[in-house]
């Protein structure tokens, strides 16, 4: 009872539910073994935990009873005290799948261990006598022992001079004059012996060592971590043991850590004082609760101490703080909360399939001005839609002008009463051509108007020209109107890299600077440097990124799943830019408790398939507490109508142009071969004609008067007509209009 004094105080203050036996020293171990069996037969879902404070000398014997009465199956897991489970042949155990865990003192990996070992056998060799695989602690602390005596005598030594000691009788109450230096030279003193450092503190006790923690697998007992001084417990591995089907969450209750974050864990607003799990609402609660109906098992929520998710806070001795921390001393079963899967926290737990998608985006602060604009008409078309449209409206101009001239029936008699007349005018001059354009373009009437073929095809497909471009700007001009146009100072991570007047942070302490300081891209590099230079930009919660973020020219790191619940409710948060990284949420185990964490995936994945999880989501992030709140406005996505958009039309406009032009041509042809006169004097006329339309230089011509071919038809109205000239026939069917002389 007094080497289990200080246990039995810890089961005490834990609430553990105790039974102590006493090995009968003469009988067998056996029948306590059968009387434990049948009393956790009761709960044959719960595992059995025994403590074996058995010296070495019994240790074998104990396990092989333990063994010949089913005590060394799966259910059973074995703490042995005794410090030499190393020196102890343990094959019989390696594949009975009980968990048996011992500590160790003495380094049996250091050289001077092999060299005093090889010197041990090979003297027992010598003296004709069974040689040995291992060095029992008791020998290992005897040697350190001697070697600390002997350096406390050399330090003794040459301090003073030591002649030589007294014959001092242990019954004798006499005693020598040098012992108590010799105790405080061995108290001062510190060595690195057989059982590591050796070192005494001020009270004479040696505090300050460290254990091996072994535990038994298929290949022997293997170092699976270690107590470190200070009473730091560092798991570094874990036997995994086989999952059977037969391994079940039923009826099992488990202790949950959790961190509080809107929207996955939060404390209720109840009137009422609640206690338990009671108290505790949100996403990862509800999924709990959803997946011990799955799996049947119960549990319990506590909120982790230190407030913290969990980093490795001395990468010498592997410790973590957060729900890590509490997860890997065996606190708490398992941690569920907005917990990332990040490769350095795989290392030390078993995490289950990610519940939840995520990655980190900027929290920022919309701007309360919006961009203004006394040219925002031209919004609609891109710079280069309208140095088209400019070109096309000149162009257009040119080519009815030039087509004008060129055609024979767009000249008219200046005196239409007066047929003799010898002098003819185009109303298509270069500035009724663009202001006939530049009229149809803007929807509105205009007093000339073309007659011939040629130039009314150049007007139709300006017409559809016109009608796709007017309805296409006004319809991009209403939502350019309506919609206002917000512009941020940044519109990405490297934005904020860019800069230095909008600080930036995140989190300390947490997966999203654990991104920045393991990342090699240069972006993020630079602002790991920029946060580790400003450490007033890493906040200690999530609330407290948020006020500062409220306050302007700030930049909060974090979680896009975080900030959609947080863009939901605050109306003047945004999110800025996309994901700069692709993780998820899991639930975090134990290293090794592989079947736990197996059937958590199982139910998540369950729970997937039958849409839970999506309904979840909606219900926290759109509908509890306030979701739906802000209804996201367009803003500023519309986007301006680039060539891409419209260049279809010009192409349109280019062919029905190069149309016009053919028309033209044509016309002026044919109407040169209806009358007859000298071939040479036609050819002569006609180059006339196309230089004149071309030099673009007055809208009046001299009428060239032919003999007209002989008439196919006797009964003509105009056979006895020997005079005449161009376009004479056209007078009664057109419009004398308004026409200027150049």
């Amino acid at each position: 009872i007094i080497r289990l004094q200080d246990f039995l105080k810890e089961t005490t203050a834990s609430n553990w539910d105790i039974i102590v036996h006493k090995f009968e020293p003469g009988q067998p171990y056996r029948n306590l073994f059968r009387q434990i069996r049948s009393t956790f037969s009761k709960w044959p879902d719960k595992d059995i935990c025994i403590i074996l404070d058995v010296s070495k000398k019994h240790l074998r014997s104990v396990l092989k009873q333990a063994q010949q009465v089913e005590m060394m199956t799966v259910r059973n897991k074995y703490i042995v005290t005794s410090l030499d489970l190393h020196t102890i042949d343990l094959e019989d155990f390696q594949y009975s799948r009980a968990n048996i865990t011992g500590f160790k003192i003495v380094e049996t990996e250091s050289v001077l261990y092999e060299e005093l070992l090889n010197e041990t056998n090979y003297r027992l060799l010598r003296w004709k006598e069974n040689t040995i695989d291992s060095l029992s602690t008791s020998s290992a602390m005897l040697y350190d022992a001697v070697v600390l005596f002997s350096k406390a005598l050399q330090d003794l030594d040459n301090g003073k001079y030591v002649e030589k000691f007294p014959v001092i009788s242990c019954d004798d109450i006499s005693k020598g004059t040098d012992g108590t230096s010799i105790i405080n030279y061995m108290k001062s003193n510190k060595i690195l012996g057989l059982t590591g450092l050796v070192h005494f503190d001020g009270q004479g006790f040696r505090s300050s060592f460290s254990l091996d923690i072994l535990q038994l697998s298929k290949q022997g007992l293997k170092k699976i971590g270690a107590i470190l001084p200070g009473r730091y417990l560092n798991i570094t591995d874990i036997i995994e043991p086989e999952v059977t089907n037969q391994y079940s969450l039923e009826h099992r209750k488990y202790v949950i850590t959790t961190i509080l974050n809107k929207p996955f864990t939060m404390l209720k607003n109840s009137p009422r004082q609640l206690s338990g799990n009671e108290r505790y609402e949100g996403f990862t609660i509800d999924l709990i609760e959803e997946l011990s109906k799955v799996l049947h098992f119960s549990y319990e929520i506590r909120e982790v101490a230190d407030k913290k998710y969990g980093v490795e806070i001395d990468k010498e001795i592997g410790i973590w703080n957060g729900m890590v921390g509490e997860v890997l001393s065996g606190t708490a079963d398992m941690a569920i909360a907005d917990l990332t899967i990040t490769s350095t926290r795989e290392q030390v737990l078993d995490f289950t399939l990610p519940f939840m998608h995520t990655g980190i985006s900027i929290l920022f602060k919309k701007p309360t001005e919006k961009v203004k604009s006394l040219f925002s008409f031209l919004s609609p078309f891109s710079a280069e839609v309208w140095l088209f449209v400019m070109a096309a409206f000149l162009g257009v101009s040119f080519v009815l002008f030039l087509v004008g001239r060129l055609s024979p029936y767009e000249w008219d008699n200046i005196n239409p009463c007066r047929q003799e007349e010898k002098i003819e005018e185009n109303c298509f001059t270069l500035l009724n051509s663009m202001w006939f354009t530049i009229a149809s373009l803007m929807q509105q009437g205009c007093e000339i108007s073309p007659r011939s073929s040629s130039t009314r095809t150049a007007a139709g497909i300006w017409y559809f020209f016109t009608l796709i471009m007017i309805s296409s700007y006004t319809a991009n001009l209403a939502a350019f109107l309506t919609i206002e146009k917000v512009v941020y100072p940044i519109e990405s991570a490297k934005d904020l890299a860019k800069q230095t007047k909008i600080k930036y942070g995140c989190l300390a302490g947490g997966s999203t600077k654990t991104f920045f300081e393991s990342s090699t891209i240069s972006t993020f590099r630079k602002m790991k440097e920029f946060m580790d230079k400003h450490p007033e930009v890493l906040m200690e919660s999530n609330e407290r990124g948020k006020e500062e973020v409220y306050k302007g020219n700030y930049a909060y790191l974090m979680e896009s799943a975080s900030i959609q619940f947080l863009t939901e409710r605050e109306c003047n948060l945004t999110q800025i830019g996309g994901l700069l990284d692709h993780k998820g949420y899991g639930i975090g185990t134990k290293k090794g408790n592989v079947a736990l964490s197996a059937w958590l995936s199982t139910g998540i994945l369950k729970l997937q398939e039958e849409g839970v999880l999506h309904t979840l989501k909606e219900r926290w992030w759109k509908q509890k507490r306030g979701g739906g709140k802000c209804v996201e406005k367009p803003s500023g996505s519309v986007r301006e109508l680039g060539l891409g958009h419209v260049g279809g039309v010009f192409v349109v406009l280019l062919v029905g142009v190069l149309l016009a032009a053919a028309i033209g041509f044509l016309e002026f042809l044919w109407k040169y071969r209806r009358y007859s006169s000298s071939q040479d004097n036609i050819k002569k006329l006609m180059v006339k004609d196309i230089r004149f339309a071309l030099t673009c230089s007055s809208s009046v011509k001299e009428v060239h008067r032919f003999k007209r071919r002989k008439l196919e038809s006797s009964q003509s109205t105009m056979a006895d007509v020997n005079d005449i000239k161009f376009g004479s026939s056209d007078f009664s069917s057109r419009n004398t209009g308004l026409s200027i002389k150049q």
